[in-house]
């Protein structure tokens, strides 16, 4: 079975670009039923306006309504079960559960807040590329710079030991790979739940300043165990995957726009808007959480029922003309505010802030530190069946 038949058609990319296909339907018909990689139908909605529309709207398009996804040929979860798969996952719940879980953990994540940590962020980046420039070229800059840097900064935010990274970015990177067979996907699940639900329980023996400490001392009567190891499991994966993703394929593109590229090393200051540019231009997360309908709705002049499905493609979203003009060229000189590859309305991003602030500080670093860096060989391997966008490896020289 070839690629463009296995992958479902929200996912589906040429190098850093939405496959043709959905430009057309976001052109022309802006809302399609699709199959999922469950063979499950659902809408795909393409143009920003309807996006926004989906994902602003939780009474309309709900996110506790969509059942958990399991093999076809599975038996349905227990209402136990799926309890315990939601207990703490702010992405598969609606208002009032969902308003009560982020008011305890917005605080957390606010700017100023997020600011500091910019001098232990900054150490972490140069230790990383000293650490390159010992090793010396090539580097693969995906296991040397892009996957530890975001990794150890998530840990040390939550509390979770950076000796277990390599299993849990196994495990994680296992679940979001929808070639893989569901029961493989869930099993792995079961094992990160178990895995935060052990750490939880040594966090409550000893709470310390990191952020499951804190919910422990602060917030210990508002949340069970199963939402506090729901709540760590969700930010440890969030935390790492997305931003690991940008630093490796952000750098790839800017390496393959040579003019973006010396514009940015000429115009340092410039960096805050080529983040924001490439977060648009790369949508590295596809779709985000798969929303239920509550009532009947109208997209794109297209009747959907109650109890429907529906897929919101950020990646086609964030290259509508009518969000921004020539929408398909990367240029970091634009204004791209209003891209949705945070997601939009309440199921923003939490950790916006701090991927910002990651990717302000690391690329610049990287940039400054090897003024000659260039793709090697091999070819930087894409990483097509991900549910995060991005790159195996991508093999550097400087």
């Amino acid at each position: 079975m070839s690629e463009t038949q296995t992958v479902p058609l929200y996912m589906r990319r040429q190098e850093f670009d939405p496959v043709p296909e959905l430009s057309e339907l976001r052109e022309e018909e802006g809302v399609r039923r699709i199959i999922t990689p469950l063979g499950v139908e659902a809408w795909l909605v393409t143009r920003h306006s309807d996006v926004r529309t989906v994902l602003s709207d939780p009474e309309r398009f709900s996110n506790a309504r969509s059942f958990p996804p399991r093999d076809p040929g599975s038996p349905p979860p227990s209402e136990q079960e799926i309890a315990a798969m939601r207990a703490g996952n702010l992405l598969s719940a609606d208002p009032p559960d969902h308003t009560r879980l982020r008011r305890l953990l917005t605080p957390e994540f606010t700017v100023r807040r997020m600011r500091r940590l910019e001098p232990r962020i900054v150490e972490i980046v140069d230790q990383h590329l000293d650490a390159m420039g010992r090793a010396g070229s090539p580097a693969d800059l995906v296991s040397s710079f892009a996957l530890p840097i975001p990794s150890l900064v998530i840990c040390e935010l939550l509390g979770v030991p950076y000796e277990d990274r390599g299993e849990f970015q196994e495990r994680t990177s296992r679940v979001l790979d929808v070639s893989l067979p569901m029961k493989e996907r869930q099993a792995l699940q079961a094992q990160s739940r178990a895995y935060m639900i052990d750490l939880v329980a040594k966090i409550k023996a000893d709470p310390g300043e990191e952020l499951l400490g804190m919910l422990v001392r602060e917030h210990g009567d508002d949340l069970t165990d199963a939402e506090l190891a729901g709540i760590g499991g969700l930010l440890l994966v969030a935390g790492h995957e997305t931003t690991s993703n940008m630093l490796s394929l952000g750098t790839l593109a800017l390496l393959r726009h040579p003019e973006q590229l010396k514009l940015l090393r000429e115009e340092p200051d410039r960096i805050t808007g080529a983040v924001e540019e490439l977060l648009r231009w790369l949508s590295i997360v596809h779709s985000g959480m798969v929303r239920t309908t509550t009532t009947e709705v109208e997209l794109a002049g297209h009747t959907i029922g109650p109890g429907e499905l529906v897929v919101a493609g950020l990646a086609t979203a964030n290259r509508d003309p009518k969000l921004v003009p020539d929408p398909d060229a990367l240029d970091i000189g634009r204004d791209a505010a209003g891209h949705v590859a945070f997601g939009h309305g309440l199921h923003h991003c939490l950790g916006a802030p701090l991927a910002r602030m990651e990717m302000r500080i690391a690329f610049p670093a990287l940039l400054r530190r090897f003024p000659g860096l260039r793709p090697a060989a091999p070819e930087p391997q894409f990483r097509a069946f991900h549910f995060v966008y991005g790159l195996a490896s991508f093999p550097v020289a400087w």
